[in-house]
């Protein structure tokens, strides 16, 4: 009873605010500007549909045959994203309205000058430049979003100190590939290309911070299994993110040391040579129904050598204060997208501790640090504006 009373109220809040985000909208671009007959109608009818294009879109990934299970939700998404940018430009450009109207005002007061009458024709002129300067940055943003989302992702080069990592190991480079999102938009041809890519950097490791699909693995493999030529010497490690918890956990965690991938579940191993090492550790997201969270930090660093250096994989960044006072060095996270659209960091800023990039992280006499990925894929809309997709590669040095 208390799942169903969850999802009815997470559903009536996001048709809220899809509903309100429309609303908006057909205000500053259908009402405001005076639309003539029959295009305030169709517009009207376009954006009420459009509204409810998500939830349809999500009802279609699930239940729909294909190809619909694939067009509608990508459409949907599409939309949603456009919508978004739609929203935040139009928005701005009230608020630097609603600015120079005071600045107007002010001005007015100064001279004790009445505030001139309304111009219902200035208005008007003012209402249609707002809505055509909105619709013409939302296109330019959306487009340079679409290609820099479906583009190849950037390799980032991150040199990362570890006091307690051995002087051999001085240099050993790990490729972090997280939130890779394979599913609806994104195949086989995406996949391939992340690869050799990967394979391009020569890493020592390649380590997979969580959200790799959304989607089962019948619908999926064949996109997945292209990560079969990962190459690494030290071979490919996974840890979950909530993704997969959502797309059959349980059969991709069978499915995928297929590949040649090693699973981390709330454990430590060993990577480095016999002579030289340190301690690697991998985590189940906090969306696990059982053992998921701190408690998993906990148990994979019970017992450790605190001599040794220690790296963690986690999907989410928020478990870093569990982790620093735990003795972890570094943790490498995702989840975040780096925001993916602007100004939709500073949304996922007020979840999460850190959104993108490296950061210091003190818990009272301890301090390790955390790098947050970008993300290599991107979900829902297949736009990414100001936080391009990338390959992080962390080379570690003492």
């Amino acid at each position: 009873m208390g799942r169903v009373s969850s999802f009815a109220i997470f559903l009536a809040v996001s048709l809220a605010v899809l509903g309100g985000m429309h609303y908006y909208l057909w205000a500053r671009l259908v009402r405001d500007p005076a639309l003539p007959e029959p295009w305030r109608r169709i517009a009207t009818v376009l954006l009420a549909v459009l509204a409810l294009a998500l939830p349809i879109g999500m009802i279609a990934l699930r239940l729909a045959p294909r190809p619909l299970a694939r067009v509608v939700p990508v459409a949907a998404f599409t939309w949603l994203g456009i919508a978004f940018m739609l929203f935040c430009a139009a928005l701005a450009l009230d608020l630097a309205r609603l600015v120079a109207h005071a600045g107007e005002l002010l001005a007015a007061l100064l001279r004790d000058r009445p505030d001139p009458p309304a111009d219902p024709a200035r208005r008007l002129f003012v209402a249609r430049a707002v809505a055509g300067t909105a619709a013409l940055a939302t296109g330019g943003a959306a487009a340079l979003a679409f290609r820099s989302a479906t583009g190849p992702a950037e390799t980032t080069e991150v040199p990362i100190r570890l006091e307690r990592l051995p002087p051999a190991l001085s240099g050993y480079t790990i490729a972090q590939i997280s939130d890779l999102h394979v599913g609806p938009t994104i195949g086989a041809r995406d996949v391939r290309r992340v690869v050799e890519q990967t394979n391009a950097l020569r890493p020592d490791l390649v380590a997979i911070t969580g959200d790799l699909v959304d989607g089962r693995v019948s619908d999926l493999w064949r996109a997945v299994s292209e990560l079969g030529a990962l190459r690494a010497r030290h071979g490919v490690v996974f840890v979950t993110g909530n993704h997969e918890y959502y797309s059959g956990v349980e059969q991709w965690l069978e499915a995928l040391p297929t590949l040649g991938m090693r699973v981390l579940r709330n454990e430590r191993v060993t990577m480095g040579d016999a002579g030289a090492s340190f301690d690697l550790a991998g985590v189940d997201d906090w969306s696990a129904q059982r053992g998921g969270g701190a408690a998993a930090i906990r148990r994979a660093l019970e017992r450790r050598d605190p001599d040794r250096a220690l790296v963690l994989l986690a999907h989410q960044p928020r478990g870093i204060d569990v982790a620093v006072r735990s003795g972890v060095e570094l943790q490498l996270s995702g989840h975040t997208h780096g925001g993916q659209i602007v100004p939709f960091n500073l949304l996922v800023a007020a979840t999460q501790p850190y959104v993108r990039g490296l950061h210091r992280h003190v818990e009272g006499d301890r301090a390790g640090q955390i790098y947050v990925s970008r993300g290599t894929g991107y979900w829902g809309p297949p736009l990414r504006l100001g936080s391009p997709p990338e390959i992080a590669k962390i080379v570690l040095t003492t």
